[in-house]
């Protein structure tokens, strides 16, 4: 053991090297051009690569310049702003780890005592505490007395006291990142850095998780689409092999020439294939994301992982813990009762009921505690005295504080204080009801009478408080000197206050929303089973007639099978360790779940690191906040319900987007397929694709990423982890409303009255102009069927006025090419009753998609995204 002047020079380095420093083994952050390049790891951003890739090489042959460039800005952009939003966020996290390392602590050595930073602390350091510190390692009780919160760490909110022990502990009395509540002591330290509780969590924050939902998506997706360019592209050059050589007779040119032709199909393959691939899809989403983590940060969530927001919409179970997230994370004197029972709700309602009985209790709160107001907040002693003090402080303010004499502080062996008043000649004794009741032969009545106190009803109160999770404290008084070591009998009883961590007044709501949404909450708490069954209840969380509530050794004794065939009853885990926590999210996930998790301490930050969206508490530990993908600023599981509505929101602009997209690139194949085949190789010019792209892509991204969170949302089933981005509703909708605009693209190239119409015998020029304004007028209308499922266009329009802006700017932009492009984009002004018929014929989309809708509706199909 330790000599009480505490380890020399030589013992320290002897010690740092036998069992190692205080320090945390971290993971280095990534750097920003690390972020970057793990971006291309997405598999859209793959595909846009290899289509990169095939373009330079096609480059060299003089192939168009601009598909290039702009598969090239989309893969830049859709990285580097992805890499830079995450980026920031860490960097602030890492400063508040920093700062957390800076600690300093008082430990006596070579018989002085000394200032030593947290990290240099080793095993057998003497360390000294007192009230407002932090415990920086594991280990135990030498001298003193220390009352101390380890709920960060082991997730009951009850105070802990600390005190010394004969011989040393088999385990560590106090535990590193415990806060030291009151009392003074030396503690001898028995572990170190990661070998401590404290980092051995944080050691298993740092592992790996899985791939978000969204990933796992847009994987599939790079499948699909892949499979799909590769047809078209295919399709395409036999198309036009077939064509060159044998309708055009090109297999008589002779050997050059057809290595001419098979050269065109392949560049001509190529260019579909690129044209397929929605370039501005990886860039849409890092907006969309980017975007509403700003709008999001008004609503108290602060994002600091992209992919989190989007994992939170498809969320199907939440594991949250109760102690600051459910409740309000901090005791309160909701009742009082008088010994004959009478009840009254709080200390208001006691001080207007019962003046007399009013000014006991408050004389006990104020005088019998070992907490004081400074500067007008209350400060010292326990949770429970500055819960009773803070019930009365205000009631109080304008009376005469009475003097306090002789004080026997709490001691949970002893389990009651007491003071005298001196100028009343009385002591006031509170303490636990099993000890002082049965020394209670009266009590003061609401008129401030005294009589004889029966049992029956003091019984009564605690069995029925107890079961609705509430902690009883008695009040008395008595005429008799009250020591430490003797408590007579002849008590009066004053009162018996009920304290509570009392329930958000929005997790009842919250948590129906929640269930509304198809998502189901386990409450995870340290505290006793039939108290976590009463908080349950209050919010809403044992409606449903099998709920299970469950404690942590009867989840110890489940197979991991049995474990996974009752978590659709669990509602409840009570005296929850950490390691239940993180064996319930795995047990989630081997159900194919999409598992979050919520927590403020350290002992939460293992679970949050591992579940699919970790959801920090604002107020909770550094290491938590780091450990989760969304910060909660308020502590609100409303605010929770609030980020699955914008990650459903998210889910749906994606969608969105992509049948938008998907059908231009539908139509823009088509057009590129049906062009040659009717005698026009280039309906459409280098320089007006690249205005179709910026419109396909940025534009259109930034339009969509606007839409608003819809309360309908919430209504809905949660998204499977393996549902695919494209569903039938979606495929439906690009086939018909994309097939039908490439017919009549190709009908308004070929039809020989539209020809005249636009004088294409003439000049072509009119006509080509024609098209290049059906086409964008076209993709217009397109996002307008894209935006919403609804019959009427204009639902919840007004909620997005980004949308109505940047089709508004189309509009003008593409008027402004029709009349000003001159030679650049290959068009001449057009008459107002030109304009009018291809804007007519460009609007039967609209008619088309409502039709589209109509059959579904008609049919019962699904008609939503």
């Amino acid at each position: 053991m330790t000599g009480s002047g505490g380890l020399s020079a030589g013992e320290v380095r002897l010690s740092r090297q036998q069992h190692g420093s205080n320090s945390l083994e971290k993971q280095e952050g990534s750097g920003l051009l690390a972020r970057v390049l793990a971006g291309f790891g997405d598999p859209i951003i793959r595909i846009l690569l290899i289509a990169l890739a095939i373009n330079l090489c096609f480059l060299l042959r003089g192939a168009p310049w601009f598909e290039t460039a702009g598969i090239a800005a989309a893969v830049f952009l859709a990285t580097f702003v992805s890499a830079l939003s995450e980026y920031g966020s860490d960097a602030a996290f890492r400063r508040m780890q920093a700062e957390a390392a800076a600690v300093t602590c008082r430990v006596r050595r070579g018989g002085m005592l000394c200032t030593v930073p947290a990290d240099d602390i080793v095993c057998g350091d003497l360390v000294l505490l007192q009230a407002g510190e932090r415990v920086p390692a594991d280990g135990f009780l030498r001298e003193g007395a220390l009352d101390v919160d380890q709920s960060a760490l082991t997730g009951e909110s009850r105070e802990i006291a600390v005190r010394p022990q004969p011989e040393p502990p088999d385990s560590a009395q106090l535990l590193r990142g415990s806060a030291v509540l009151s009392g003074e002591g030396m503690m001898e330290v028995t572990a170190v850095g990661s070998r401590t509780l404290y980092g051995g969590m944080a050691q298993q924050m740092q592992e790996d998780t899985r791939e978000s939902p969204l990933h796992v998506r847009l994987d599939a997706l790079a499948g699909t689409i892949s499979r799909l360019g590769m047809a078209a592209a295919v399709l395409v050059a036999a198309s036009d092999l077939f064509l060159s050589l044998f309708v055009q007779g090109g297999l008589s040119e002779g050997a050059a020439a057809i290595l001419q032709h098979i050269l065109h199909a392949v560049t001509l393959a190529v260019t579909v294939l690129v044209v397929a691939v929605p370039e501005g899809l990886p860039m849409m989403i890092t907006v969309v994301l980017s975007s509403n983590m700003v709008r999001m940060m008004r609503d108290h969530v602060l994002v600091r992982r992209l992919t989190g927001i989007e994992t939170a919409g498809s969320m199907n179970i939440l594991f949250t813990d109760k102690t600051g997230t459910l409740t309000c994370g901090r005791m309160t004197a909701e009742l009082v009762f008088a010994g004959d029972g009478t009840r009254f709700d709080g200390m208001q309602a006691l001080r207007a009921g019962a003046p007399a009985l009013f000014r006991q209790v408050c004389a006990d709160c104020r005088c019998n505690s070992g907490a004081a107001v400074s500067a007008g907040t209350v400060s010292g002693g326990n949770a429970t005295d500055r819960a009773l003090l803070e019930a009365v402080l205000t009631l109080t303010d304008s009376e005469p504080q009475e003097q306090a004499g002789d004080k026997v502080s709490f001691d949970s062996r002893r389990k009651y204080a007491a003071v005298r008043l001196p100028a009343r000649a009385l002591t006031l004794v509170r303490g636990a009801p099993e000890l002082l009741l049965p020394r209670c032969t009266q009590y003061l009545a609401p008129d401030g009478r005294v009589h004889a106190l029966g049992r029956e009803t003091p019984q009564r109160i605690l069995r029925e408080q107890a079961a609705e999770g509430g902690r009883v404290l008695a009040m008395a008084v008595t005429d008799r000197a009250v020591t430490a070591d003797h408590l007579p009998a002849g008590l009066t009883l004053t009162a018996l206050v009920v304290l509570r961590d009392p329930v958000r007044r929005e997790t009842p709501d919250a948590v129906y929303r929640l269930l509304g949404a198809g998502i189901r909450t386990v409450m995870l708490t340290g505290d006793h089973p039939d108290t976590a069954r009463a908080v349950a209840r209050r919010c809403g969380l044992l409606s449903a007639r099998d709920a299970l509530v469950a404690d942590s050794a009867q989840l110890a004794a489940w197979s991991d099978a049995e474990l996974s065939r009752r978590l659709p009853q669990l509602a409840v885990v009570a005296r929850a360790m950490p390691s239940d926590k993180v064996r319930l999210v795995q047990a989630a996930q081997r159900a194919g779940l999409v598992a979050g998790m919520t927590g403020d301490g350290v002992n939460d930050a293992p679970a949050l690191r591992l579940a699919d969206v970790g959801f920090a508490m604002g107020s909770g530990t550094a290491v938590a906040r780091e450990a989760g993908d969304i910060v909660i600023t308020d502590d609100n599981l409303d605010s929770i319900a609030r980020a699955v509505l914008y990650g459903r929101t998210i889910f749906k602009s994606i969608r969105k987007f992509l049948v938008f997209q998907l059908t231009m690139n539908l139509c823009a194949v088509g057009v590129s397929i049906a062009g040659p085949l009717i005698g026009i190789d280039t309906p459409v010019t280098v320089m007006q694709m690249l205005w179709i792209n910026l419109i396909m892509d940025t534009l259109a991204g930034l339009a969509f990423s606007g839409e608003p969170p819809l309360a309908e949302y919430m209504q809905e089933a949660p998204k499977r982890r393996d549902e695919p981005v494209l569903n039938r509703y979606m495929t439906g909708q690009i086939a018909a409303t994309g097939g039908y605009t490439v017919a009549l693209c190709t009908l308004f190239l070929w039809a020989p009255p539209v020809r005249r119409f636009f004088g294409y015998a003439a000049d072509p020029l009119r006509f080509l102009t024609a098209f290049f304004a059906l086409f964008i007028f076209s993709g217009i209308f397109h996002a307008c069927n894209a935006r919403t499922h609804r019959l009427n266009l204009f639902a919840h329009l007004g909620k997005n006025p980004l949308f109505v802006c940047i089709m508004a700017a189309v509009t003008a932009v593409q008027l402004a090419l029709i009349y000003f492009g001159g030679a650049l984009f290959r068009t001449m002004p057009l008459s107002p009753f030109d304009l009018a018929v291809t804007a007519g014929l460009a609007f039967t989309v609209i008619p088309v998609d409502f039709a589209r809708k109509l059959w579904l509706q008609a049919r019962g199909a699904p008609r939503n995204f």
